[in-house]
């Protein structure tokens, strides 16, 4: 008797070439990491496979707590609810909202329910002067002004990081409405880090085209061509990091 849905045996949209990588959650594997309790990790990227930094999803317990961060940390609460505790103040992160702690900051992350995140870390590249230092960022998203990406009121970007010397790295939404798409195929020195939240759409990636959905996570490497266009019949949007303001020769 042959075996139920043998054909699917081994299918997967997740891809890896050698300027991307398209991560579906059917491949997501959860692992341990030091210091955290009550806390599974995906690691979606890493400097194993070239990458400047490291982007996670963080699967909370209850009472779960966050372990340290070896470097610049960024939360975003896509589930649940997480108490931060960082210079000398407490705040509650519900969905859509965020925080960034600059390397060094001593914090505490804790879930108060069950809870996700998307954790974002990256080594702090200081510029040589020293004046410019990075500080502690709580926010939340619906609070960050919308503006109309190159005019296109169909296409959407709220900055959630500082942009200013200090910041070696943004984190932006952008949300596309049914039909939307970005105007240009983009190739430049940024790598990004990409987490789809909402909706569906067609991204490409070098010379490949993906069905992307909500769950999806996406890593472009530096100079990799990359378009995406909305589809279906709600937005669609993501959460994208990019490194930012460091000139390339690290001067």
């Amino acid at each position: 008797m042959p075996f139920p849905q043998l054909q699917y045996l081994g299918s997967t949209r997740s891809s890896l070439k050698p300027d991307h990588l398209l991560h579906t959650p059917d491949t997501f594997v959860r692992t341990p990491l030091p210091g955290a309790v009550g806390v599974d990790y995906i690691v979606h990227v890493a400097p194993r496979l070239g990458a400047r930094f490291t982007q996670m999803t963080a699967e909370f317990a209850a009472q779960g707590i966050l372990g340290p961060a070896p470097a610049q940390r960024f939360l975003y609460v896509l589930e649940g609810s997480l108490e931060l505790k960082a210079d000398g103040r407490t705040s509650t992160i519900v969905p859509g909202g965020y925080a960034f702690l600059p390397q060094g900051q001593e914090h505490t992350v804790r879930a108060l329910t069950a809870s996700r995140a998307a954790v974002i870390e990256k080594p702090n590249e200081p510029l040589r002067d020293g004046e410019a230092v990075p500080k502690l960022v709580v926010g939340y998203e619906a609070d960050v002004a919308v503006v109309a990406l190159g005019g296109d009121e169909g296409l959407r970007v709220r900055s959630l990081m500082p942009d200013g010397p200090a910041y070696d790295f943004a984190v932006n939404t952008m949300t596309y409405d049914p039909g939307a798409a970005l105007s240009m195929v983009e190739i430049h020195i940024m790598e990004h880090g990409l987490l789809m939240l909402e909706g569906c759409g067609i991204y490409k990636l070098g010379d490949c085209w993906y069905p992307v959905e909500a769950g999806d996570f996406i890593w472009m490497g530096p100079y990799c061509p990359q378009w995406f266009g909305a589809l279906g019949k709600t937005p669609a949007k993501y959460l994208i990091y990019k490194d930012w303001r460091r000139h390339p020769l690290g001067a």
